[in-house]
């Protein structure tokens, strides 16, 4: 991480972390990609300077890369001054986001002068637009040898209490034009109809699981099959007929280990520009995600701690990318992700990782200060948590509207006490599961 302002506005952001690969994606300009992108002569820093064209450049898809000795190079240049850091948050966040960082800094008695001097001397900065410009790529026009060569596919789907909805995600998966594949089923609904599966015309191998453990059910999937390409999917979506063949032609196009398929909610935040382009992921969802089997081989399987919590699938996207792997958010491969009201996680008392169910349940989902303090330095953490309470303060159907999400702010000092205890309960609880944390299992054969 070059600029350090990116703890205000993406303190989880995974590219933070430095990975301990020899070789990992990166967002910093590195060595002849920045022929690409023209430099901001507005820095005074030439740390800043490259790590801004690299950012731009990440943004528009580029998929840069870096060497443990390419990043120490970089930090040795004398690092972005404060004003740098003020003209970084104006160009991409905006007035609002460097408002809100010149707060928190006040507030943490950084000196009052020289930030309002900088915040002030960056008044003429105007937001830019990242996304207007994505890099082309020829992947249509790819003849892919792997899609050639066909191999075997395995679409591992837990499922709980959803037959309705499950049923259209069998019959989309009838459809596909890539045939190699099987349905590996996990079902773990209160009333297990083993009949339902007879009707569709699938290679389904079924798995009745009496626990509902989201994890779990993932994991003795993966368990239960052969196939080198492992493929996560949810109940509750819907997918076009080349779903399979994109997510097989992705990792082939660009050599990578995971194809991140983009989820178009039907409820929840807006959908972000950049889910209509190739560019590195910056999440791992397990609701669409094609994994390479050696990935689990070399990391380990899904983390069980999780179970009945949420950001199982973020930390393993953590993971991944610590380890150096290349995941690639791929548009083609889009499903709608119809978020239905019952069943699923649902069923576990929360809507996200900072929106329960009950007035004092534990707030964020233990689960998530567990996978913050176990990646994320004490700085970012202390951030990723204040911007994900203060957003969270209002029914998850309002996270589209930017006029609720400001109302959420300002109930978070109205319902102060109340946050308090709800945050400690959830921090004893984290706590716990650190004590239990055995490392991960590795996938064996």
């Amino acid at each position: 991480m070059i600029f350090k302002f990116i703890r205000y506005t993406h303190p989880s952001w995974q590219f933070n972390i430095e990975p301990t690969a020899d070789e990992f994606p990166c967002y910093v300009g590195i060595d002849e990609m920045l022929q690409f992108e023209l430099q901001d002569e507005r820095y005074e820093s030439e740390a800043a300077k490259i790590a801004d064209a690299g950012y731009r450049l990440w943004n528009r898809g580029m998929m840069l890369t870096a060497t443990g000795q390419q990043m120490r190079e970089l930090k040795a240049l004398p690092q972005p001054t404060l004003k740098d850091e003020y003209i970084f948050i104006k160009k991409y966040g905006g007035n609002l986001w460097a408002g809100y960082a010149l707060l928190l800094r006040l507030a943490t008695f950084k000196n009052p002068f020289k930030e309002v001097y900088c915040y002030a001397s960056t008044r003429h900065i105007k937001k830019q637009d990242l996304f207007n410009n994505p890099l082309p790529y020829h992947y249509d026009a790819f003849e892919s040898p792997l899609v050639a060569v066909s191999p075997k596919v395995a679409v591992i789907i837990p499922t709980l209490n959803r037959y309705e909805y499950l049923q259209d995600v069998l019959l989309d998966l009838e459809k596909q034009s890539y045939r190699n594949f099987e349905v590996i089923i996990v079902d773990q609904s209160e009333k297990f109809r083993k009949e339902f599966y007879n009707r569709f015309n699938l290679n389904i191998k079924l798995i009745y699981q009496f626990d509902k453990a989201l994890w779990t059910a993932r994991n003795k999937a993966v368990q239960a099959t052969d196939a080198e390409y492992l493929l996560f999917f949810d109940d509750d979506s819907r997918v076009e007929k080349d779903w399979i063949l994109h997510h097989v032609k992705c990792l082939d196009y660009f050599k990578a280990d995971i194809s991140a398929g983009v989820s178009l909610a039907k409820v929840g935040m807006k959908i972000p520009e950049n889910y209509s382009y190739f560019r590195w992921a910056d999440q791992f969802d397990s609701g669409n995600a094609l994994v390479k089997r050696d990935v689990f081989k070399k990391i380990g399987l899904f983390d069980e701690q999780f179970n009945g919590q949420r950001m199982g699938d973020g930390e393993f996207g953590y993971r991944a990318y610590k380890n150096g792997f290349k995941s690639i958010s791929n548009h083609k491969a889009f499903r709608i992700h119809l978020k239905v009201p019952s069943g699923g996680l649902r069923e576990m008392g929360s809507w996200d990782g900072f929106r329960p169910k009950k007035w004092f349940a534990p707030k964020p989902v233990p689960s998530v200060i567990y996978l913050y303090k176990k990646y994320l330095p004490p700085y970012l953490y202390r951030n990723a948590l204040l911007m994900g309470i203060m957003l969270s303060n209002v029914p998850y159907r309002y996270k589209r509207s930017s006029r609720m999400l400001l109302v959420s702010v300002l109930l978070t000092v109205v319902k102060s006490p109340l946050l308090l205890v709800q945050y400690l309960r959830a921090r004893s609880i984290a706590n716990s599961m650190f004590k239990k944390d055995k490392g991960f299992v590795l996938l064996q054969k």
